[in-house]
């Protein structure tokens, strides 16, 4: 039992209600005065010590419920004081400012999320609008130039459309692993081949639904040893090492390196995964803020010039939904120059669980 429990305080409440009455009592008796006035005299103390300790006990409720109210009507600015007291309802009082910490930061997320996604489908929307429209409108002919300029739109929606899917899977908690062994030094060349592929396709279009568009960074693979295999969903690694290879080519110098490296783990089909860039860095400060949802940072475009990556920010949020759904952990790792990013899966007898 805490010393400044409820329970301590309620059981000392009755402790000095019973001494006051016990001692105006054999006051009585020595002085011989009437039992009627000690009797008034010790309910009247006795109601006076129960008012003060009710009155400690009872107004932090009452506050708790007025913000439990505020919270139910959206309002999430407020908290609750007394979060500091060194009883149950301190306790109490914590979680509830921790749940209102959760729902703001909840609502602003949701306000993001729908400012990001009309921000991100405004663009593809009027672009493939307007090619449309010409084309209704004799402007320009249904050449297939035309129809491709329509099609790159049509697919920049489809790939915001995967994204938000993911956000809801995400959510939702719906997605099963599907593991399976595989090497590693076959699987990942194919996803660098087609991340170059995607981003020469891509060349000189916006890159609004999140995925690079640069083709002056070199890729580059690193598996040892070369037979290396690992135990996993492939579909869901896919996400993860796309993203993040993603984001390391958006944050790269003109012609900089990005460096992906696989290494065996410490339990059977386990692996270690490490993307490297040669970008400015994460801060350490920054560190814990890097895989939340809608954190879009800058990049650089060229020399001296920063902008926003132009995604929606869910990118490495999904990354660490698939690593964590694995059972792995994923990071940002020391590094002497740029950023390192550090995936570990825990290979056979984690993924089956």
């Amino acid at each position: 039992m805490r010393p400044f429990s409820i329970k301590t305080k309620l059981g000392t409440l009755v402790v000095i209600s019973v001494l006051i009455t016990t001692g105006l009592l054999m006051i009585a008796i020595q002085t011989k005065t009437e039992l009627r006035f000690i009797t008034v005299f010790s309910v009247i103390a006795t109601l006076l010590i129960t008012q003060f300790v009710a009155h400690s006990l009872t107004a932090p409720l009452d506050e708790m419920t007025t913000v439990a109210r505020s919270i139910s009507h959206g309002d999430y600015t407020r908290r609750v004081s007394g979060a500091d007291r060194r009883d149950e309802l301190g306790d109490l009082a914590q979680t509830i400012n921790r749940m209102a910490d959760d729902l703001e930061a909840q609502d602003q997320h949701r306000k993001e999320l729908v400012a990001n996604v009309s921000h991100e489908l405004r663009t593809p929307i009027a672009a493939l609008r307007a090619v449309l429209e010409n084309v209704v409108d004799g402007v320009s002919a249904a050449d297939p130039e035309t129809m491709r300029t329509a099609l790159k739109q049509t697919e920049r929606l489809g790939r915001l459309v995967e994204t938000l899917l993911d956000l809801s899977r995400l959510d939702n908690g719906v997605v099963q692993l599907h593991a399976r062994r595989f090497e590693v030094w076959p699987y990942l060349s194919g996803v660098l081949k087609e991340a170059n592929m995607v981003a020469s396709q891509r060349r000189g279009m916006p890159s609004g639904s999140g995925r690079h568009t640069r083709t002056d960074v070199h890729l580059t693979l690193d598996v040892s040893p070369p037979e290396l295999t690992a135990h996993a969903d492939v579909e869901r690694l896919h996400q993860v090492v796309a993203n993040l290879i993603d984001n390391a080519v958006k944050h790269s110098p003109p012609h900089g390196r990005v460096t992906v490296r696989a290494r065996r783990g410490e339990s059977p089909d386990s692996l270690d995964l490490e993307v490297l860039d040669e970008g400015p860095g994460i801060p350490r400060s920054e560190w814990h803020r890097v895989f939340e949802r809608f954190n879009r940072g800058t990049h650089t475009d060229s020399p001296g010039k920063k902008s926003s990556d132009g995604g929606t920010g869910l990118g490495l949020a999904i990354a660490r939904w698939a690593v964590d759904l694995h059972g792995g952990r994923i990071g940002v790792a020391e590094s002497a120059r740029g950023c390192r990013i550090r995936v570990s899966l825990p290979g056979t007898t984690r993924a089956q669980s």
